[in-house]
């Protein structure tokens, strides 16, 4: 039974890790300018974090690997709402390892690719790829600023079906699954304050609260830090995932606010993500 229900749970845990961090303190009277002038994320970043399993007596299972990358690129003027050719180009992937490929022999592969207007910080372009055993699907969304509309495309490159599209209307600012998160790591993180969150993704736009709710020591790979937890409020009948379920993400209070731990738990069980490596390509440090 719990083979059978592995099929299912890597994939929530992934599109969770998406949105774990997404909107935890976006104010809207910031509008979509980041609060800190200098991006707390470098050109040439690269995150890794690794999820484990525990339910029960069983503790320590890894599950799943995330990377996040962050770098600057230069695209065409007119591929921009504006004049700046300057864009941000983000990456995460997580990909299933451990229990999920050797015991259940179930694979799960997502990669985010997210092209970003680097002054404004306004999400330009998402694609998607996920690959979920034996089913694949691609999908991009592109956001028109001017229209206040965003178009959602999704193919299966194994089929000669007809993509799949979908236009729907947003009002700003808007963040997708993963600009959200390192939109997040811009912001003041004050606690006592909520926010509501406008998010697109898979062709539907979300808007839910996030709470930041405490602050102090933990340990890191970092070491011992200073940190603040935030709760998005994703679960519930009202929210984007119906069923029962908490989330409590740990970010640090210093220059680089990085998100060093998250807690998730559902009725399957807990996962436990942490933080395990942070690298900075060489070219990069001497900036």
């Amino acid at each position: 039974m719990f083979t059978a229900r592995s099929r299912f749970i890597l994939p929530f845990v992934g599109r969770a890790c998406f949105l774990l961090l997404s909107a935890a303190v976006f104010d809207p009277a910031l509008g979509q300018k980041p609060a800190n002038t200098a991006l707390p994320f470098p050109r040439g970043e690269e995150l890794l974090y690794q999820a484990e399993f525990k339910r029960g007596p069983v503790r320590g299972i890894d599950v799943a690997e995330f990377r996040f990358s962050a770098d600057a690129a230069q695209i065409a003027p007119k591929d921009t709402p504006r004049d700046d050719p300057m864009v941000l180009r983000l990456v995460g992937d997580v990909v299933s390892r451990g229990f999920f490929t050797k015991l259940a022999g179930f694979y799960y592969h997502q990669h985010v690719e997210s092209v970003v207007e680097a002054n404004s910080f306004t999400v330009l372009r998402t694609s998607k790829l996920e690959e979920h055993g034996k089913r694949v699907r691609t999908s991009e969304a592109v956001f028109d600023h001017q229209s206040h509309k965003v178009t959602w495309t999704e193919r299966d490159p194994n089929q000669s079906q007809a993509p799949r599209t979908t236009s729907v209307d947003f009002s700003e600012p808007i963040q997708d699954v993963l600009t959200v998160i390192y939109f997040l790591r811009t912001q003041r993180l004050e606690v006592g304050r909520s926010f509501d969150v406008p998010v697109s993704d898979s062709g539907r736009v979300f808007r839910f609260s996030v709470a930041v709710v405490e602050r102090k020591q933990i340990n890191s790979v970092l070491g011992r830090v200073n940190a603040v937890r935030v709760e998005p409020a994703l679960f519930g009948e009202n929210g984007m995932v119906r069923s029962p379920g908490t989330l409590s993400i740990w970010i640090t209070e210093d220059s680089r606010h990085l998100p060093v731990r998250a807690h998730l738990k559902i009725n399957v069980g807990t996962f436990e993500i942490k933080l395990k490596q942070v690298r900075y390509r060489e070219t990069d440090r001497a900036r």
